[in-house]
């Protein structure tokens, strides 16, 4: 039997999640009583049945019945039930914004303001969160990304650990990303923008990538760089992060730093048990 528990931020992405898991053949219930957690969980786990994956959605509704829900689950565990806790988690700006687009109101909103009731959850939330078996950050994911995740860990059964990685390629003329773990300025490369035949290409294009990579600098970069991500990522999976945005910048957005995020890309794809996500905020914009 597998058993899992999902939760999160309100916004966070928990129904889409259990949707995406009664797609992937688990049985799924959502907002059920707390008082009803633990009879549910004796009936499903009764030998012979025919179900063999559940997913249980828990909402925040008052600081009290998630508490009550948080002692009913670690009840079900020492009592030799086994649990995953999925938490569903987005940026605080990003859950603002979903509340407002449609229109809903905060569960833990008292006085109608969302930001209040986004931080009055986390406080609520911040016990379970560390002990929950998967974190996925949906700021960022699309539909498709979000159902890769849930298959990796659900369906493909494959070793998991929460941290995402994105790589965002910027302007520095544009701002540096705020959401910037790393940044990384690789302005000092020839800038092919000054190129005629370049001019209006960018680092997606084939031209530019060779043009930048033939450069000895551009590889012993990216030979630098690759050895301090791998000493640094297992040190950030142990710490916990389950976020890292990796921000390589040049003066428009538009070639080295394109180029040098495709890279990287490339690099690590593959490399590790961790999610991986390449963005290009300022290829589609004017300039160098």
């Amino acid at each position: 039997m597998r058993f899992v528990v999902v939760t999160g931020m309100s916004g966070g992405g928990k129904s889409s999640a259990l949707k995406m898991l009664e797609d992937a053949g688990f049985y799924c219930v959502d907002n059920l009583p707390v008082s009803l957690v633990e009879k549910f969980a004796e009936l499903v786990f009764v030998p012979g049945s025919e179900i063999s994956k559940v997913a249980l959605g828990l909402d925040v509704r008052s600081d009290q019945s998630f508490q009550d829900a948080t002692r009913v689950l670690e009840k079900l565990k020492s009592d030799g039930y086994k649990l995953e806790i999925l938490f569903m988690e987005a940026d605080e700006n990003v859950l603002i914004k979903r509340y407002k687009e449609t229109r809903r109101i905060h569960p833990l909103a008292l006085d109608g303001r969302v930001e209040d009731g986004v931080g009055r959850e986390r406080q609520v939330l911040e016990k379970i969160r560390r002990q929950a078996d998967y974190v996925i950050d949906t700021s960022h994911l699309l539909t498709r990304e979000l159902k890769e995740e849930l298959d990796h860990i659900f369906v493909e059964n494959a070793e998991y650990n929460s941290l995402m990685v994105t790589i965002l390629s910027f302007g520095f003329k544009h701002g540096i990303p705020a959401d910037a773990d790393l940044v990384l300025d690789v302005r000092f490369l020839p800038n092919p923008f000054y190129l005629e035949e370049l001019k209006y290409k960018t680092g997606n294009d084939r031209e530019v990538q060779e043009y930048v990579m033939g450069f000895a600098e551009a590889g012993e970069f990216m030979e630098r760089l690759d050895d301090m991500l791998q000493f640094l990522i297992p040190n950030y999976v142990k710490e916990g992060k389950y976020r890292l945005v990796i921000a390589i910048g040049c003066t428009g957005g538009k070639h080295r730093s394109v180029t040098l995020s495709n890279e990287l890309y490339k690099r690590m794809k593959d490399k590790g048990k961790y999610g991986v996500k390449l963005y290009h905020r300022d290829v589609g914009r004017p300039g160098k």
